[in-house]
């Protein structure tokens, strides 16, 4: 039951983070169909990632972007929490990437909420 809630909430930093980061994305565009298409490439990630094939047997550029990109330590915990195997390191980098990038796109919607009051 503990690794479900683990999973749950791994998900839920990540839907969090991606939240905040999206209402940036929305606040900088002009209109609603560059607030709805601006997100886009983010769908792209879990492609580009350990997701569907392992990092190891991808080409060396796209391997180095799949282990260091935001996505994979997330699938990583995600796949590992249910099945109760050693989640490693991946928690720890999932849940920080979740934190920065709430923390960033927190910081940058709420900055340009400021600024489009003071016009």
């Amino acid at each position: 039951m503990g690794q479900w809630l683990g999973t749950l909430g791994v998900l839920v930093a990540l839907a969090f983070a991606l939240t905040w980061l999206t209402v940036a994305l929305g606040m900088v565009t002009k209109s609603v169909a560059g607030a709805s298409n601006l997100p886009m490439p983010l769908i792209l990630l879990p492609f580009l990632g350990s997701g569907f094939v392992p990092a190891g047997s991808m080409p060396v550029g796209l391997r180095w972007f799949a282990e260091y990109q935001p996505f994979t330590p997330v699938m990583e915990t995600v796949r590992a929490l249910p099945r109760s195997t050693p989640v490693g390191s991946n928690l720890v980098l999932a849940l920080g990437w979740c934190v920065l990038i709430s923390l960033a796109g927190y910081l940058w919607a709420r900055r340009l909420f400021e600024r489009k009051l003071v016009r």
